[in-house]
């Protein structure tokens, strides 16, 4: 239902659809969530998988490797060969938080997996193809990144096919209500006593 809508007003509801979607908006506000909603929105049976991976918490020496894996021996440490995020998500969605936080070396090879659909591990020579549904988010302004010449500009159009921006919650007050019964149902699905909230308490919110 929620799903449903929410890939109708963006344009994402074709499970077929491959379009890139970039989701910005604040720390917090819910951009994972969207991501998430648009996975099930194209596969409402669960069938194919979803990635995430935060590219602001991943060293800068390790970030190719987790992106798109290694091969065995290609450094101190790599004792068996490794699938990234890439391969884990193919078939379905991958979700790159924080985006703007990729470094500036990683990023041409991004653009290259993405244009190409396929990567090459660290260390290796073979070339593993990917079908995957990109849904990149971050909370800057990769738009003035661009012009401060810090996030490349083909990249930027490569992941900005269709933008989806979250507003946080206090510009959006009327989905207050909304969440805290989805949360109440949520805890109540778990087995605890359903509770409702009483008029005061819908107020105070």
């Amino acid at each position: 239902g929620d799903d449903f809508v929410l890939a109708q007003r963006t344009g994402c509801s074709n499970a077929a659809s491959r379009s890139a979607v970039l989701v910005s908006g604040e720390s917090g506000a819910g951009k994972e969530e969207v991501a998430r909603a648009l996975h099930r929105a194209g596969d409402p049976d669960g069938k194919t998988p979803f990635v995430a991976v935060n590219c602001g918490a991943i060293p800068e020496n390790l970030i190719e490797s987790e992106l798109f894996g290694h091969e065995k021996g290609a450094f101190t440490g790599a004792d068996r060969d490794r699938r990234g995020v890439f391969e884990q998500a193919d078939g379905g969605s991958l979700f790159l938080d924080e985006i703007g936080e990729m470094p500036p070396s990683m990023q041409v090879k991004l653009l290259r997996a993405i244009q190409e659909r396929a990567v090459v591990r660290v260390g290796g020579a073979t070339s593993h193809k990917v079908d995957i549904r990109l849904v990149c988010a971050t909370h800057h302004d990769l738009k003035a990144m661009v012009e401060h010449g810090s996030f490349r500009e083909d990249l930027y159009y490569r992941i900005h096919v269709i933008h989806l921006h979250v507003p946080p919650l206090r510009e959006r007050q009327e989905d207050i209500l909304w969440l805290a019964a989805r949360f109440l149902d949520d805890r109540a699905s778990k087995g605890e006593t359903r509770r409702t909230l009483t008029s005061e308490a819908e107020r105070a919110l």
